[in-house]
Parts: C-alpha cells; sequence; structure tokens
C-alpha cells in the first residue's frame, strides 16, 4: 500500500485537531495494522486490542512524525513497538502463571490436523523471539523489503537479514521436529 499524498496531508490536519482526518488515516492503515498484530501475537482479541493501542500511540505521538519515511513504515515501527511491549508483558504473565503452578495444562500437539499448514506455521511463528518475529511478518506476510522492514523496526538493513537468516533456520527445525511445533 503506497503512501500518497493524502497521508501527509491528513497528518497536518490532524495535528491541528481535525479528528476526521485522524480516522481517515486509521480507515486507510486498519487492515495493514490489522494483519500485522494477529501475525505477531496469534490471537484475534490480543491485535485488535494492539491495532488500537498502536493507532492512540500514533495520534499521541503525531508531532515526531517528520515525514522522512512513509507514514505507513512509521505506524509499522509504532505497531511493532507495541507488540513487543505486549510480548514482553506476556512473558512476565506466563511466568508469574508458572512459578504459581496455575498454568493450565496445554493440548497435546499430536492429535491435531496435520494437513492444518497454515495452523502449524502459525504455531512455529509463535515460537520464534519477538524480534525475529517482526522481521519475517513484515517481509513475508507484509511484503516489505528489507530497508522497509529496517525502518520500521528501527535497526539497520543487516540486522533485518540477520533475523530473517536466524528465524528461517529455527522455523525449519521447529517444522521439522516430531510432533511439530506445538511440543
Amino acid at each position: 500500500m503506497a503512501d500518497t499524498d493524502e497521508d501527509y496531508d491528513w497528518v497536518a490536519q490532524s495535528r491541528n485537531g481535525d479528528h476526521a482526518a485522524f480516522s481517515a488515516l486509521i480507515r486507510k492503515h486498519q487492515q495493514m495494522v490489522h494483519s500485522l498484530t494477529f501475525r505477531m501475537t496469534g490471537s484475534l482479541a490480543d491485535c485488535k486490542d494492539l491495532a488500537q493501542e498502536t493507532f492512540v500511540r500514533a495520534y499521541r505521538q503525531l508531532d515526531s512524525y517528520h515525514g522522512t519515511a512513509k507514514f505507513s513504515s512509521w505506524l509499522y515501527r509504532i505497531a511493532v513497538n507495541a507488540c513487543l511491549d505486549w510480548r514482553r508483558q506476556e512473558i512476565r504473565r506466563e511466568r508469574l502463571l508458572h512459578d504459581w503452578s496455575v498454568e493450565a495444562a496445554t493440548v497435546a500437539g499430536g492429535n491435531g490436523s496435520a494437513s492444518d499448514a497454515e495452523e502449524l506455521s502459525r504455531a512455529a511463528l509463535m515460537k520464534l523471539p519477538a524480534k525475529q518475529r517482526a522481521a519475517m511478518v513484515l517481509t513475508v506476510y507484509g511484503g516489505q523489503n528489507h530497508a522497509e522492514a529496517a525502518q520500521a523496526l528501527g535497526c539497520s538493513e543487516a540486522t533485518v537479514s540477520w533475523r530473517i537468516f536466524s528465524a528461517r533456520r529455527k522455523l525449519k527445525k521447529l517444522l521439522n521436529k516430531p510432533g511439530g511445533p506445538h511440543e
């Protein structure tokens, strides 16, 4: 989805308090943000919350958008950071649940439908470290090149390349492991 001069006009109008202009930005980029947050979280409920959080953060940080990058890249970066924050909170929550021994038993992996490649891929993707998952989501699912992903993630193209290389190696191991990524 290419940014247009329209995006820059809407940003300028939003800065001047035009809520309809910001609503137009949300409508234009909502699907992109929802797709990213779903692939980062694997949860429809969490993805909706994170998409909303992304737009709230974007509105609050609108003055920090200088137009040197595409608005969508700037928005991707906010969404990825929201997902990374969410993941850190999830890890803390999981540790607490484990420490308190109240974590529910997970469903055994080997008895499900092995033909559901999307589910297996999503489960494997969720096992990746968050930054590697973000690089994969932006490039593979989001269709961004390494330069665009680097801009959205706030790192170098070399870092994106390395994260993708490492992620693919881990995904291959997870998907070829007996029992798949659910173990």
